[in-house]
């Protein structure tokens, strides 16, 4: 029975308008009489007309953004089963300790002599993600997993510019299965993409690795390769694939998205990586935070150690003390060999994230991130099995840390991938990660962390096992789906060819 409400109004869950509809443009939240004997101090800046801003009480700016609020998922809710993306709780503790004052209420512009515990913290966290890597430096200062990459690469091209041979060593080789970020960073440092293969096991194909290698390999510089890979698989081939690019002259770099996979299990020291970025929301349990703020620190190998960006850290032998050293005082580097390729960022990273994934490392210890990884992938493991009688899994035998499926088990019943990621809303769970990677078609992605429970599992397989069930049937009702979201299914093609992304009063 469907329930029609005059409020518009589903239960508790409050219907909200837009800010435009709310208030008006001649209204105000505040009632304050014009101030006397004030000289104007605009300089004949004064706007001459209004802002165009509706305006609102201030019960009415907070109850609007609430009930937005309202209408988002979240990590806090329930499980956030998209793949790729690692939507893992984010410990409360992390929280506190960032917040503690000696943290929270510092500036990057203090002198450093009176910021030495903040300083201790990022030297404390180095050295963690170079013990987990097995790697010798690492540059803190990437904002955000892209920017890591950024990082990686553009030391590869320090490197060669060295070596004077940055304008013949131009070719990337990066795997069809790639993030997209891979071959889009490769271009901005300058470099050609090839794209390899992938095989039949959803591994990168080593035949077509191999041919693109032989003869002439003057103008490789390296290769771009995410481990596990996106289709949640470890790459067998890695060590040789390490080997074949380092004989031909390039250097490895490792997408490390999917280091929660392998961290406290594998060193990508020991696999021949040379650059590798982690993401620490995806690792280290620092929030998504709505897109940001983010932070990927880039560790280095022996052979790209030297060209990490500033600043440096160093560790003064005589008190003890910690300096950031800046492209500003770079005679003090004299007498190393460090070249760093320039400076990534304003300061020296993202402060509140490295506090929070030293908290997490620290709570956990060497043994617990070995378990992170172990329960992560075993979750994983546990979808792919409750799952495969009904849907489709996208290759044959275990996966690591994300299950993916295919759309085979659609095969003639008139319901897509889609319609599955909308029928998923209607049972209360953000929808899995559709159409990626594209290597398989009518992908389904779903990574559950290491941070549910059984009981979550068997909730969330419960519900998509109905609506795979209902799909495999034909049920033409999915293709109308969610029926119990706020709103219902939108043109999402015409939306985003065109997006409507300002309010005009006269098409209201």
């Amino acid at each position: 029975m469907s329930i029609q409400t005059v409020s518009g109004s589903k239960g508790l869950l409050q219907k909200e308008e837009l800010i435009f509809d709310i208030g008006t443009t001649e209204t105000t939240g505040v009632d304050l009489p014009a101030p006397k004997g004030r000289k104007d101090r605009l300089g004949g800046l004064k706007r001459k007309n209004g802002t165009g801003l509706p305006g609102l009480s201030e019960p009415q700016a907070v109850r609007h953004y609430v009930r937005l609020s309202q209408k988002n998922y979240a990590i806090d809710l329930g499980l956030f089963p998209l793949g790729s993306c690692t939507m893992k709780h984010n410990p409360r503790l992390n929280e506190k300790v960032a917040r503690m004052p000696g943290f929270a209420d510092i500036h990057p512009l203090q002198p450093q002599q009176t910021v030495q515990g903040a300083m201790e913290v990022i030297e404390q966290l180095e050295d963690w993600l170079k013990k987990l890597t097995g790697m010798p430096a690492v540059a803190m200062s990437p904002k955000a997993g892209a920017h890591g990459e950024w990082c990686g690469m553009a030391a590869i091209r320090a490197a060669l510019i060295d070596r004077g041979e940055v304008n013949t060593r131009t070719r990337v080789l990066v795997p069809e299965s790639a993030h997209g970020t891979n071959p889009a960073t490769a271009v901005q440092c300058g470099f050609k993409v090839q794209e390899i293969a992938a095989s039949s096991d959803g591994r990168v194909d080593l035949n077509d690795l191999k041919a693109k290698l032989e003869g002439d390999t003057s103008d490789v510089a390296g290769i771009m390769l995410t481990n596990p890979n996106t289709c949640g698989l470890f790459e067998r081939d890695i060590r040789e694939i390490a080997d074949l690019i380092h004989e031909a002259g390039g250097y490895f770099y490792c997408d490390g998205a999917n280091f929660n996979a392998i961290v406290g299990r594998v060193r990508p020291r020991d696999l021949g990586v040379d650059a590798m970025h982690i993401n620490l929301h995806k690792t280290f349990s620092t929030p998504h935070g709505g897109g940001g703020p983010g932070a990927g620190p880039t560790v280095l190998s022996e052979r790209l150690a030297k060209y990490a960006p500033y600043p440096v850290m160093t560790v003064d032998k005589r008190d003890g003390d910690y300096k950031l050293i800046y492209v500003d005082d770079e005679a003090e580097l004299a007498g190393t060999d460090l070249k760093p390729l320039g400076r990534m960022c304003a300061f020296h990273g993202q402060m509140g994230m490295f506090t929070r994934a030293l908290t997490y490392i620290l709570s956990h210890g060497a043994d617990g991130l070995k378990q992170v990884a172990e329960d992560a992938v075993l979750n994983a493991n546990y979808i792919q099995a409750r799952l495969k009688s009904v849907m489709s899994p996208a290759f044959e035998g275990y996966c690591m840390h994300e299950a993916l499926f295919s759309d085979a088990f659609l095969k003639d019943s008139g319901i897509e991938t889609v319609d599955i990621a909308k029928g998923m809303i209607d049972e209360g769970y953000h929808p899995m990660t559709v159409y990626f990677p594209l290597v398989v078609h009518g992908a389904m992605l779903i990574e559950p962390t290491e941070t549910e429970s059984k009981a979550e599992l068997d909730r969330f397989c419960d519900s998509l096992e109905s609506v795979a069930r209902k799909a495999k049937s034909g049920d033409e009702a999915l293709k109308q789906a969610p029926y119990l979201a706020p709103m219902r299914r939108l043109d999402e093609t015409l939306a985003a060819r065109k997006p409507v992304l300002r309010w005009l009063a006269e098409e209201a």
